[in-house]
């Protein structure tokens, strides 16, 4: 296994001077050496072949020791300095102060096809930034990076990815709900893959430290290597970068109200700087159609990050970036005008990624009305959001609507005729909507399907390969694996996945609550 290694970010970027692995504040320095903690009888349960190639690593390959022993930490790869990187964060809407990888560990960057890939290890043991934690992850929390991450890269979210699933071969303490009833569960390692794991948080520790040399030596490191298409760092490239951040920050987030995905902890530590979905936490998929519905248990009193609230989310994030690059930039006018064009730029790619779902491409004064009934529509009454948009595609006229989404209530014996008659007149301002396309209703089924999802990583499907797993069985892991790569396919044999939530999972733990505890 030979690796194109490069050393980018630990060449050009300021390092942490204490080399002992000690739980501590960092200053003056972007990372800290550190190594993985070897583990006493690893074993990787699941790889992405796709990704193994990115980084030319072949199938057998990656059914190696060697390869097995690099991705759970037990070897370091060659000419290699693993580390881990210093930043501070906004949780929950309050500074944290110094946060930082508590329990990542960067490997190596590999360089291949002109592609530039940084590798990483969660659950591999504490660095300087664990505070109290262990630095470890155990297989609940493993299982759903792991899926999700590559789930979304096929639905066409942007996002980090994975590489490797393990089984570290250690039991891990963890306290699932938080209600002092920890128990012993076993650890897991999942590898994943970045263009770059910066994220807001890295620039907002210098700027809260006032330490604007590192700050300024970050920033330009990331224009040079991520944003090189700007030019050289300089005053009016920082706000160029500011306003691509920006924007990429804004496509994400329209991709994930696209597909009903709830990351559940918007953090700035959160935040990637390239704008890629990062940190696979309590996150879900809506069920039913709610936008005040947030999956993580420690929100559930103020739903701040609830599916409706993301776009504000990502704009209150971006107004802490602004905060963290005035030092250099000096100027509040160009970073207050990019904000403002979050705003308008939301409403409208909000706007045209709604008419997308509904088969709309011609324009009508109507359509945002039309929009907003459907929204309200949909919280009626239970409304699965993933089957109602799939089966929507099929509509051919305002009779047959109820009886087409049908499938996505959750109740539909109990629907009350008030319910019903809203819909039908929602069904028919929609058949009369589309007299207006110019295009036949096979062509707009088949444009509908493409950003329609059919099948998507729901909690309860997670759940049940973290249960098999759980009793040494990786089968249904591979299955869900394998049915997420096409999800816009209709997969006639996999047809049992495009179901709603089963009852049983309505108030599980990891069905419907989920914490951070991972």
């Amino acid at each position: 296994m030979k690796l194109n290694i490069k050393d980018t970010f630990t060449s050009k970027l300021p390092s942490d001077k204490i080399l002992e692995n000690s739980r501590r504040q960092v200053t003056d320095a972007v990372f800290s050496y550190v190594n993985p903690k070897k583990t006493k009888e690893a074993k990787v349960i699941h790889v992405s072949q796709e990704m193994a190639s990115e980084l030319n690593i072949s199938e057998d390959e990656s059914k190696s020791e060697f390869f097995k022993n690099i991705v759970t930490g037990n070897e370091i790869y060659p000419n290699t300095t693993p580390f881990a990187m210093c930043y501070g964060g906004h949780q929950f809407g309050n500074w944290a102060g110094q946060l930082g990888d508590g329990r990542a560990i960067n490997l190596f960057e590999v360089e291949h096809q002109n592609k530039n890939w940084k590798v990483q290890l969660k659950g591999a043991g504490e660095t300087p930034y664990s505070r109290t934690a262990d630095g470890l992850a155990v297989l609940r929390s493993s299982v759903r990076e792991y899926l999700c991450a590559e789930a979304m890269f096929h639905l066409g979210v942007p996002t980090t990815r994975s590489l490797s699933l393990s089984l570290s071969g250690d039991n891990v303490l963890r306290d699932v709900l938080y209600d002092g009833n920890p128990a012993y569960e076993k650890g897991a390692i999942v590898s994943r893959i970045s263009p770059s794991f910066l994220r807001f948080g890295n620039y907002e520790i210098f700027a809260a430290r006032k330490d604007i040399k590192t700050l300024k030596v970050l920033v330009d490191y990331t224009i040079n290597q991520h944003f090189s298409h700007l030019g050289k760092p300089s005053k009016e490239n920082y706000i160029n970068f500011f306003r691509e951040v920006s924007e990429r920050t804004l496509h994400m987030i329209i991709h994930w109200q696209r597909v009903g995905f709830v990351h559940g902890v918007m953090n700035t530590d959160n935040m990637s700087i390239l704008g890629l979905t990062i940190d696979f936490g309590p996150y879900g998929w809506l069920e039913g159609f709610d936008f005040g519905w947030t999956p993580n248990t420690t929100d559930i009193q103020n739903k701040r990050y609830r599916y409706g609230n993301q776009p504000n989310i990502g704009l209150w994030n971006l107004y802490q970036l602004a905060n963290a690059l005035y030092p250099i930039i000096e100027e509040v006018e160009p970073l207050n005008t990019i904000l403002e064009e979050y705003k308008t730029a939301f409403e409208k790619q909000s706007l045209q990624m709604m008419k997308s779902k509904l088969g709309l491409s011609t324009s009508d004064e109507e359509d945002l009305k039309l929009i907003q009934n459907l929204e309200d529509n949909l919280q009626l009454v239970e409304t699965d959001m993933t089957i109602f948009f799939r089966k929507l595609s099929d509509f051919t006229d305002e009779k047959s609507g109820l009886q087409l989404i049908k499938e996505a209530f959750y109740d539909f014996e109990n629907i009350s005729e008030e319910v019903k008659s809203r819909w039908n007149v929602w069904f028919k301002k929609y058949d009369e909507r589309l007299q207006i396309e110019r295009i036949s209703s096979e062509e707009r089924k088949e444009k509908m399907d493409l950003v329609n999802p059919k099948y998507v990583l729901r909690n309860y499907m997670s759940q049940l390969a973290i249960d098999e797993a759980d009793k040494g069985n990786y089968t249904l892991i591979d299955e869900l694996f394998q049915l997420l790569k096409n999800p816009y396919s209709e997969q006639p044999e996999n047809e049992k996945w495009f179901a709603k939530r089963p009852e049983w999972a309505r108030n599980k733990v990891g069905c419907s609550m989920l914490s951070c505890s991972s």
